[in-house]
């Protein structure tokens, strides 16, 4: 079964599939008050709907076997992981049929949000180094029940992640 390494989190290489922003340490020019710092618009995401913020819980598998991914074709998912740094497994666009072959695996530090682009094949996060990771999905309401395609892997196209 194929390996995939799971790699530092650079700007450079997350860019074909979306965009992120450390929430927890922003940087840049703020607006400022006497008591606080704004830092405003750093991910931005376009949406025509009412938009749903929903809680995951991931236990940590004893291996990281991926047999499945899904997309989304009208909408971005934002992932902010809250209690411990995330794996996540992402890979291009292509219509409809997934590209298991060219799937990267990123480090996503805990309180850096994730804005994954429209049709960007992914699963849940999993969890880097703690039993079970919480983390923070947005997306429009009912995304999942109407705009989210999941293929399963042949047995030839399942891969392991591995730190």
């Amino acid at each position: 079964m194929r390996t995939i390494k799971v790699e530092p989190l650079t700007h450079e290489a997350f860019a074909p599939f979306g965009q992120y922003y450390d929430m927890e340490h922003p940087d840049g020019y703020p607006l400022s008050g006497e008591l606080h710092r704004f830092f405003p618009d750093r991910v931005t995401a376009h949406e025509e709907h009412q938009v749903a913020f929903s809680p995951i819980l991931v236990k940590k598998p004893a291996v990281m076997e991926i047999t499945q991914a899904e997309y989304h074709t009208t909408t971005c998912e934002i992932i902010l992981p809250l209690n411990g740094d995330m794996i996540l497994h992402v890979a291009p666009p292509s219509a409809g049929k997934p590209l298991p072959a060219y799937t990267r695996a990123f480090l996503v530090p805990k309180h850096t949000l994730v804005k994954m682009n429209a049709c960007v094949w992914h699963l849940a996060p999993l969890p880097a180094d703690i039993p079970e990771l919480c983390a923070m999905i947005v997306l429009p309401e009912c995304t999942y029940m109407n705009d989210c395609t999941v293929v399963d892997f042949s047995e030839e196209d399942r891969f392991i992640i591995e730190r």
